[in-house]
C-alpha cells in the first residue's frame, strides 16, 4: 500500500475554491496509486469564524491561564470543522472519505495541555480506513491523552500531526501545502530575485525553521528526519513541484549557500567581567527564569550574547535585582546564512564581511556552525543585508 500524506494549511481550506484545488491534488494522488491521509488546519486566519486565533477571543483572559484543558477543546472545534466540510467536498467528488480528530486517528499525548509531547500513535483505524477504500481526514495540531482529554501540541501542530502519521504509517512522503511554492533561497518579501530551492537536505531545513522561516514547523522536519520519510512544500494554488526536503543533499546546486533568513526583535547583551559578583553564574540565572540566550560570544573580560525582545524587560530586572549593570543595543536582526557545503570552504566568512561593508553595514556580532553562519546587524539595515548576501553568493 502506498501511503501519501497530505497536509493542508489555513489558507488551503479557506474558501470553496480552494478547497475545490484540495480535493484536485487529492484526486490526482489517488490516480497516481497513492492511498492519502489527508491532514487539515483551521479553516482561514484570525477574524474569519473558525480560526483558531477567532475562537481564542470568545474566552477571557483569565479562562486561557486558569483552565488550558478548556483551551484546548476550545481550539480543537477549527480543525475538527475544516475535516468535516473536506469530507463533504470529497463526497461532492463521489469520494467517501471519514473525518476523524487528532484522537481518533490514534494520536496519544501526554497531559501538557496546549503544548503536548506525543506519546504514541497507533494506526489501526487509519489502515481500516484505507483498506475500505476510503479517506481519512485528520484534524491536525491535537490529540488526546490517556485520561481521554482533548490536547493541542503547539501552535505549527498541523505539521507536526502530517510528519508523525507519515512516520508511522511509513508513508511514501509527507506533503504540506500552503500558499507558497515551496523553500526560498530568501524572503522574496525581501529579495525580489529569491529563486525557489527544488532540494534541500534535513539539517538544512531544519536550520531554515529554527532561525526564522516559517514554512514549516521544526518538529516535523525533525520527525521527518528521524524515519527517513521525505517531506515535500508545495503551494496548493499551483501545479509547482515545490521543495523535496530529504536526507540527500543536492548535487543540482553549486552554491555553497542555500539561503537565507532572519530573525528580528533581538536585543544585543553586553557585560563586563567587574559589572557584579554574579557574572560568573549569569547564564544559569538567566536559564532559571527562562531567558533564552543565543550568539554568545565569551572573552576573558566580557560576555557578549542576545536575547528576544519580549523577554528584555524581565532581563533588566533581573539584572537590577542581581545589581549588575549591561549595556546594550536594541532593534537588532540575527541573519542566518546557511549550506552545508560550506563545510571545510575558506573564505565564506570573508565574503559575507567584504559584502556588508561594501553596503556600509555595521556587524554588531558574529557566529557559526558547521551549516550556518550569523551576523547580527541592527534592523534597518536588515533587508540591504540580505540583499548583498543574496547577490555576493548568486543565490538569484
Amino acid at each position: 500500500m502506498k501511503i501519501l500524506v497530505q497536509k493542508f494549511g489555513g489558507t488551503s481550506v479557506s474558501t470553496k475554491e480552494k478547497r475545490k484545488l484540495v480535493v484536485k491534488k487529492i484526486l490526482n494522488a489517488k490516480a497516481l496509486g497513492y492511498f492519502p491521509v489527508v491532514v487539515v488546519s483551521a479553516m482561514g486566519r484570525k477574524g474569519e469564524p473558525y480560526a483558531t486565533d477567532t475562537l481564542l477571543s470568545l474566552v477571557d483572559d483569565s479562562l486561557k491561564v486558569s483552565n488550558p484543558l478548556a483551551m484546548d477543546l476550545l481550539v480543537s472545534c477549527g480543525e475538527i470543522i475544516s475535516t468535516v466540510i473536506m469530507c463533504n467536498e470529497l463526497n461532492n467528488n463521489g469520494i467517501d472519505a471519514v473525518p476523524l480528530t487528532g484522537g481518533q486517528a490514534g494520536i496519544i499525548t501526554d497531559s501538557n495541555y496546549t503544548n503536548a509531547a506525543i506519546l504514541n500513535v497507533e494506526t489501526k483505524k487509519i489502515l481500516s480506513i484505507l483498506q475500505n477504500g476510503k479517506i481519512p481526514v485528520v484534524a491536525g495540531f491535537q490529540g488526546m491523552d490517556e485520561k481521554g482529554y482533548f490536547t493541542t501540541i503547539g501552535r505549527g501542530g498541523s505539521d507536526v500531526t502530517a510528519a508523525i502519521l507519515g512516520a508511522r504509517l511509513n508513508a511514501c512522503e509527507t506533503q504540506i501545502y500552503t500558499d507558497v511554492d515551496g523553500i526560498m533561497t530568501a524572503d522574496p518579501r525581501i529579495v525580489s530575485e529569491a529563486t525557489l530551492i527544488k532540494e534541500i537536505s534535513y539539517d538544512e531545513i531544519f536550520q531554515f525553521a529554527d532561525q526564522g522561516a516559517k514554512v514549516i514547523h521544526p518538529r516535523a522536519v525533525e520527525i521527518s528526519r528521524k524515519y527517513n520519510i521525505p517531506l515535500v512544500i508545495k503551494n496548493t494554488m499551483n501545479e509547482c513541484t515545490g521543495t523535496v526536503i530529504s536526507n540527500f543533499e543536492s548535487e543540482v546546486y553549486e552554491n555553497i549557500i542555500t539561503g537565507i533568513t532572519h530573525m528580528n526583535n533581538r536585543v544585543q547583551i553586553k557585560i563586563c567581567k567587574n559589572s557584579g559578583s554574579s557574572y560568573e553564574d549569569l547564564f544559569d540565572i538567566l536559564a532559571q527564569d527562562l531567558i533564552s540566550i543565543d550568539l554568545i560570544n565569551i572573552f576573558p573580560k566580557e560576555k557578549i550574547f542576545t536575547i528576544d525582545e519580549k523577554d528584555f524587560t524581565k532581563f533588566s530586572d533581573l539584572i537590577k535585582e542581581l545589581n549588575m549593570s549591561c549595556s546594550f543595543v536594541k532593534d537588532c536582526s540575527k541573519i542566518s546564512i546557511i549550506g552545508s557545503k560550506m563545510r571545510g570552504i575558506p573564505g565564506v566568512m570573508a565574503r559575507i564581511l567584504k559584502a556588508l561593508t561594501r553596503e556600509k553595514i555595521e556587524v554588531l556580532q558574529t557566529a557559526d556552525s558547521h551549516m550556518t553562519i550569523w551576523c547580527l546587524v541592527e534592523t534597518s539595515y536588515v533587508k540591504k543585508a540580505i540583499n548583498a548576501l543574496h547577490k555576493e553568493f548568486k543565490l538569484g
